[in-house]
């Protein structure tokens, strides 16, 4: 598989200098889902917020206490609950007497038919989550949180995760994972909606930024495009499952191996549970139906 960013290979533990008040430190946990690592961001200069503060992982945590140095933390502020965005901020937290802010916890954020789905507890899911992650201040969509050198609102963007915020700087966004310049991002229901991943890029797509930052791999200098591009290839994807359905029903795991032809064996899993996103969108929109019962393993046909 081509490295979709050759040139994105920052040092994991090092502090590097984004823009004026901004640097990141990469984590050491890259993988087929995380890229390189989980991007952490300190911003400010004299008193910081961290954002993402990643895995559970004591280098990273002694990496970050470096780039903080003698200088407070006002805020810790968590972009959504996956094991490799939160764990670290509990002790991050007690290392440095900050507050941890996200919009709730891993449960959060999920629209009703989600809610309903997780309860039937029929289409599997939470993959990665931090089950045992509760933030100590909760923000909704629009809140602010600032300090003498910075001022953030919260942004709430759900699709690839219910409690999924992202938060503005000024023209910068960080993003976390509904936005990656070196993929697309995973919806696995019912943590990730796909009828709300596209309503959180149109949202975004109606702003003027100059950056995103992400959860994983380098910055986004052109984020319009970017998010053209998100909300086009979701688009082709969900031709693409109907198209496969004119052959007759089928299961979301044979949608997938039939749509995603150069998709290493390792990420199908991943791309099943895209098109499990998929056919429930296509679902709500009255365009398809399950053949029986809805689960993750059920045969779906055109209406």
């Amino acid at each position: 598989m081509q490295d979709p960013q050759p040139d994105f290979r920052p040092a994991p533990g090092v502090a590097e200098t984004m823009a004026p008040g901004l640097r990141r430190v990469l984590a050491p946990n890259p993988s087929p889902m995380t890229f390189r690592g989980t991007n952490t961001y300190v911003l400010g200069d004299s008193d910081l917020a961290i954002i993402d503060p990643g895995p559970q992982n004591e280098s990273h945590l002694h990496a970050i206490l470096q780039a903080i140095g003698n200088n407070n933390v006002s805020a810790i502020l968590v972009t959504h609950a996956h094991i490799d965005h939160s764990p670290l901020a509990k002790a991050l937290s007690q290392k440095v007497d900050a507050p941890v802010y996200a919009f709730s916890d891993a449960s959060g954020g999920r629209s009703v038919v989600m809610q309903q789905l997780a309860k039937s507890g029929l289409i599997g899911g939470g993959e990665g989550v931090d089950e045992s992650f509760v933030p100590d201040i909760c923000l909704a969509d629009g809140d602010e949180v600032s300090s003498t050198d910075w001022s953030l609102r919260a942004i709430h963007t759900p699709g690839h995760f219910g409690n999924h915020l992202s938060f503005a700087w000024n023209k910068t966004l960080f993003c976390g994972d509904l936005v990656m310049g070196w993929a697309s991002s995973l919806v696995s229901p019912p943590d990730g909606d796909l009828t709300d991943f596209m309503a959180s890029c149109r949202r975004l797509r109606a702003k003027d930024w100059s950056v995103f930052h992400a959860g994983h791999g380098a910055p986004i200098s052109a984020p319009s495009e970017r998010l053209d591009w998100l909300i086009a290839h979701r688009m082709s994807r969900e031709s693409a499952v109907l198209e496969a359905l004119n052959d007759g029903p089928a299961t979301s795991a044979t949608l997938a191996a039939r749509i995603y032809t150069e998709t290493p064996a390792a990420l199908l899993p991943a791309a099943t549970r895209n098109v499990l996103a998929h056919l429930f969108d296509l679902h709500m929109k009255n365009q398809v139906k399950p053949i029986g019962n809805l689960h993750a393993d059920a045969q779906f046909k055109l209406i």
